[in-house]
């Protein structure tokens, strides 16, 4: 059984050779790594090369980028990874072996990398209520055969909750598991805008989808708000505030 690890990427180099590399250590490993860059960056392509994972120049945005990947993979099994994810050593294993009992899909459980605290429990334990209600998100590691995202209409083309429509056709057929491992994903957002800062926006953001609010105004504030969180973290040169480049937060 073949599986095709799908990264969508966007000037994170530094977070995608940390997950290239963990993903290299992996025994089994996946069959197939495809990088779908929506900066169409030279050292991004280059990074791939190191590694030997297929890399596809891509329009910018995550659900398109997730989808062109999908459609370039040749494997039995899609496996979707953001860059903060570090997979669990037996996750090939755990994909394969769930496929095998008659799953058409599935994630992981969502578990904050470094020293652990009682905040992050707390959050991890919260995400895990989450997904059970249906709400899995892409940090989750989320997989899927071949047969049963061809049956859906896969990701959505939009900047955000782009999963959710293909997590609720996968939850449809009952046969969308947890696995019993963790995924491990790079605490650093959290650190930076802090963790329940981070927790309440991202819980507005929810909301503001469940209640129809375009998709695209969405990201708008998502970029505006991460825009002011760089801009309080970084260190301003001789006193003075650094200037506002427009670049966005997490992709």
């Amino acid at each position: 059984m073949r599986v095709a690890v799908i990264i969508p990427t966007f000037d994170d180099d530094v977070a995608l050779e940390r997950l290239l590399s963990h993903l290299a250590y992996l025994e089994p490993g996946p069959d197939d790594v495809i990088v779908a860059d929506g900066a169409c960056s030279d050292s991004t392509q280059l990074l791939c090369r190191r590694f030997g994972a297929s890399y596809i120049p891509a329009r910018s945005g995550r659900g398109g980028q997730l989808a062109l990947g999908a459609a370039r993979a040749r494997a039995d099994v899609l496996w979707f990874l953001e860059t903060s994810c570090e997979p669990h050593a037996d996750a090939v294993i755990a994909i394969q072996k769930c496929v095998s009992r008659g799953a058409t899909g599935g994630y992981f459980r969502f578990q904050f990398g470094g020293k652990q605290s009682w905040g992050k429990q707390l959050l991890e334990h919260a995400m895990a209520l989450r997904a059970q209600l249906g709400m899995v998100y892409g940090e989750q590691g989320i997989f899927v055969t071949r047969s049963a995202y061809a049956a859906t209409l896969g990701f959505t083309i939009q900047p955000v909750f782009e999963q959710v429509k293909l997590v609720r056709a996968l939850k449809r057929t009952g046969r969308f598991v947890p696995v019993p491992l963790t995924v491990g994903v790079s605490p650093k957002r959290w650190e930076q805008e802090g963790f329940v800062r981070r927790t309440l926006f991202s819980r507005f953001l929810a909301l503001g989808y469940l209640l129809g609010l375009p998709p695209g105004m969405l990201a708008r504030w998502n970029g505006t708000r991460m825009r002011y969180v760089a801009s309080q973290i970084e260190e301003p040169v001789q006193g003075k505030r650094p200037p506002d480049t427009g670049a966005a937060g997490k992709h």
